[in-house]
């Protein structure tokens, strides 16, 4: 059965069935005791409390599904603008159905008209005159929206039949059109999407997402070659076209493009793991270099020139390493999430003095799912857990105490923040079921899409500054 997604929850405790008897504002009560802070993940709701979403913590908040669980998606780049601010925003995305007994499909879909909260990313100077006038325009544009309410997202999608539940699917960084996808039925398959996403470019109307239409496609490249299913799949952002794939049976094939259409694929595989090859991650700087992590409790680094076996290997974690994501913007710095639900960084320079850890941080309580970089900030990272939570963490901030001390004094009721409670963590996102990936929007700063159990959502969290890059930056 489907299920359809509820409004995505923030952690915020509203108590069922309690009302002011007096009418008097909460304001004017004392609390007889000092406040709790309530953490996500850790603290158990009582009875008659439920989570409330909070929609001040966001700049803009949607969710959707195309039918059936997705356990993996992409996004697409699009010719619609490098650096994206203003809304309503639209973005192109690939994703592959996990459906037991129906047939699967991969969706090709555009969200259009994708609304949200307007942010001032650099104040401008005015008068006091200009302040009022621009704070009554501001208000009235509120009201406006209040009235009549923001236009739904347009939601549009075409469907290519599957052959067996797609584990992971991603789109090629320089031709977002040339899509991989990993089945359940141990094949790796290679499609070109370029005429669905050009429909859905040109159409205006909405297509329902409950369309029952399914094409049937051949794909480019069908490869049988692995020993068994597999969810590790990478393209490299600096080779056009190559790519590696890596099985349960430790097992990854290097591909190699030959033409626009057809590829290479090395039948003698790299080995170096005793367990599954759950994900890969190819260098952001070095063409010849990818990670790979495993249920082994390893990562290992690869040298294509240098033969089939890792030229580094290393123990990460005490579980099994689900994912890893290398960092585009500081690519010494390699993140992994491990199935007790820590994850770490670590700073590849620091291999041969043997503890490359930088960061540890054990806040999850359920394995990580998925971990990426922030593409905009390099010190900015997501991840989500099957806690049901998705969290994003800012490295480069640490605890102040004078600064906290601060607002205890300002505040009117004393406050105990947890102080198990990292600095480093931004934003806690929850209301989805089942959590399984996310993914940063390159061309959109702040932008987050997650898929879960129970659907997608997108999210742009109100705390996350973003500084744009520069007006001459390239793709």
């Amino acid at each position: 059965m489907v299920r359809s997604l509820k409004n995505p929850k923030k952690a915020k405790r509203k108590s069922k069935g309690s009302k002011k008897e007096d009418g008097s504002s909460s304001s004017n009560l004392v609390p007889s005791m000092p406040a709790k802070v309530w953490q996500p993940g850790v603290d158990a709701l009582e009875e008659g409390e439920e989570l409330q979403c909070d929609p001040s913590a966001y700049n803009s908040l949607h969710a959707f599904h195309i039918g059936w669980p997705c356990l993996s998606f992409d996004v697409v780049r699009d010719s619609l603008g490098l650096v994206r601010t203003e809304f309503p925003h639209t973005i192109y995305c690939v994703t592959g159905t996990q459906a037991n007994n129906a047939p699967n499909s991969i969706g090709i879909f555009k969200i259009s008209n994708i609304s949200g909260k307007r942010r001032e990313l650099v104040p401008t100077k005015t008068s006091n005159a200009d302040t009022d006038m621009e704070s009554d325009s501001s208000d009235s544009d509120e009201d406006e929206m209040e009235n009549e309410g923001p236009k739904a997202p347009v939601f549009q999608v075409r469907k290519v039949f599957h052959e067996g539940c797609v584990n992971r699917i991603r789109a090629m960084t320089q031709k977002p059109h040339i899509c991989a996808t990993w089945g359940d039925t141990g094949h790796v398959q290679i499609w070109d999407f370029a005429s669905h996403l050009n429909a859905l470019a040109e159409a205006e109307s909405n297509i329902s997402k409950d369309a029952s239409t399914v094409s049937n496609q051949t794909p480019l490249v069908k490869f049988t070659g692995h020993k068994d299913e597999g969810y590790a799949i990478d393209w490299s952002a600096l080779v056009p076209g190559r790519l590696v794939s890596g099985d349960c049976k430790n097992c990854i094939h290097l591909w190699e493009p030959s033409s626009d259409s057809t590829w290479n694929v090395d039948s003698k595989p790299f080995v170096g793991h005793t367990g599954s090859v759950e994900d890969l991650q190819w260098s952001p700087t070095e063409p010849y270099v990818f990670a790979s992590c495993s249920v082994d409790k390893t990562i290992a680094i690869w040298d294509t020139r240098l033969g089939k076996s890792p030229a580094a290997s290393f123990k990460a974690h005490n579980t099994d390493v689900n994912v890893i994501s290398w960092n585009r913007l500081a690519s010494c710095m390699l993140a992994s999430g491990s199935d007790d639900g820590t994850f770490s960084i670590r700073d590849l320079r620091l291999l041969k003095e043997g503890d490359s850890v930088v960061a540890h941080f054990e806040y999850h309580k359920h394995p990580i799912t998925s971990i990426e970089w922030s593409p905009h900030e390099a010190s900015t990272l997501a991840v989500s857990s099957s806690d049901n939570q998705l969290t994003i963490w800012d490295l480069s901030l640490e605890r102040d105490e004078e600064e906290e001390a601060e607002f205890k004094a300002k505040t009117q009721e004393e406050v105990h923040a947890p102080t198990d409670l990292p600095p480093q963590l931004l934003f806690v996102h929850q209301g989805q079921k089942d959590l399984k990936e996310l993914h940063w929007h390159t061309q959109i700063p702040g932008m987050l899409i997650s898929t879960a159990g129970d659907g997608f959502n997108i999210l742009m969290p109100s705390n996350i500054e973003t500084n744009l890059p520069p007006a001459n930056a390239t793709a």
